[in-house]
């Protein structure tokens, strides 16, 4: 209200000073005119978000979940996080969209419609979980640069379209093909058409398994404009910045792809392990694949409170990138000892797991409830903050919430 008072009475130059350029024919506007980019935007609303859900910034737009709002066992868009790089694109039109198809190891470039990709090429349905390479940043000490997430940049929603590497073959790909890489109608936010925001890619392998898609619906509805309409790439079990929106172009590369954050410290860590605050030379890194095992508690809200001697059900989503979640565990002592929690099949590969548990506290107090996943391969999470590196990257850590029983 401050804000919108004091625009209200302020000059032509102290407005050009709160948007960082000359209003070019400013002396035109309306009197009590507030211009557009001062205006006060409901992101709620803009996107249709849960109002508990948690805006990190608007220059771009990075919004997270809190771990109840994930409850559901496929994520709505009211609750999905939104992790942008850059400008949503405006006036989309559907009609004309258009992907290309090129690069150094592509045998014929072509450019497809939206309604070619979907009427030439068959149609398949995954639940596919996305999780920012950054969720969890929050925790690293000295802190890491980037949005604070905690842990709510992650979701699982149902994508439909069509398989990359049905594409990829209708193409042809050359022998030397080593990585794909998109490219996206947002733009930078400095408004220079030169620059990508972003533009990752995957190695091949990736780009060819059966659930890696190019989407068209999510949730059986068009997918919002805020999570890729009209088309996304989507790359389960991986960073989330692989898996592009608004893709319009992706180029098939003859080496691992060098697009706009792909190289320095961006979506990469330490190849070996590194104390607190170290610098890492670039050749010391290495680009994140598949994410590492992870859960979430998403009932009950942390901080409920019990009566005694009354049975606390509690339930939550785990997931491994790439594999799958063999065994997931609860402790009521900080980690002493551990209890099975049950654990559900994956509704295909790449989909979190859903767990379920029925804990009982021994008196009244204070009380943490810690979950702990363990993958096929037999690695569990760490209860505590794994290692540190320059952009805090894949903080596996225990989820824990607390509870108090009277």
């Amino acid at each position: 209200m401050k804000r919108r008072n004091f625009v209200k009475k302020a000059t032509l130059s102290s407005l050009a000073t709160l948007i960082g350029a000359e209003i070019v024919f400013g002396n035109n506007m309306l009197k009590d005119y507030t211009p557009l980019a001062l205006q006060e935007t409901d992101p709620f609303k803009l996107f249709k978000k849960n109002k508990e859900m948690v805006v990190l910034n608007d220059k771009p737009w990075n919004i997270e979940a809190k771990a109840n709002l994930l409850d559901d066992k496929i994520t709505p868009n009211s609750k999905m996080f939104i992790r942008n790089n850059g400008r949503i694109p405006e006036n989309i039109d559907v009609n004309n969209w258009t992907l290309t198809i090129d690069g150094e190891a592509v045998k014929n470039k072509k450019t497809y419609s939206l309604a070619e990709l979907k009427s030439k090429f068959k149609q398949y349905t995954y639940q596919l979980t996305l999780e920012c390479g950054g969720n969890g940043r929050s925790e690293f000490n000295p802190p890491a640069k980037g949005n604070q997430w905690t842990v709510g940049a992650v979701h699982c929603a149902e994508w439909t379209g069509i398989r990359l590497k049905d594409l990829l073959e209708d193409v042809g790909v050359k022998n030397n093909a080593v990585y794909i890489g998109y490219h996206s109608a947002d733009t930078h936010l400095s408004g220079d058409p030169s620059k990508e925001p972003i533009s990752r890619g995957a190695p091949m392998s990736k780009a060819l398994q059966d659930e890696t898609l190019l989407a068209f619906t999510m949730n059986g509805k068009d997918i919002p404009l805020a999570h890729g309409y009209p088309l996304r790439l989507v790359a389960g079990g991986w960073p989330a910045s692989v898996s592009g929106k608004w893709v319009n172009r992706i180029s098939i590369r003859n080496k691992i792809h060098d697009g706009t954050k792909m190289m320095g410290t961006a979506y990469r860590v330490p190849k070996n392990p590194v104390a607190p605050g170290e610098k890492v030379k670039d050749e010391d890194m290495k680009i994140i694949e598949s994410m590492p095992v992870k859960s979430l508690i998403t009932y009950p809200k942390t901080g409920a409170t019990i009566k005694k001697e009354t049975p606390l059900k509690i339930r939550g989503h785990a997931w491994a990138g790439e594999l799958e979640v063999s065994k997931m565990e609860y402790s009521i002592d900080f980690g002493a000892t551990w209890n099975k929690c049950l654990i559900e099949k994956p509704a295909n590969r790449l989909a979190w797991q859903h767990f379920s548990a029925t804990v009982n506290f021994p008196k009244n107090g204070y009380y943490e409830v810690w979950a702990r996943a363990t993958d096929s391969k037999g690695i569990s999470q760490p209860m505590l903050l794994p290692g540190w590196n320059p952009k805090g990257y894949l903080n596996n850590a225990c989820h824990r919430i607390a509870i108090k029983v009277i």
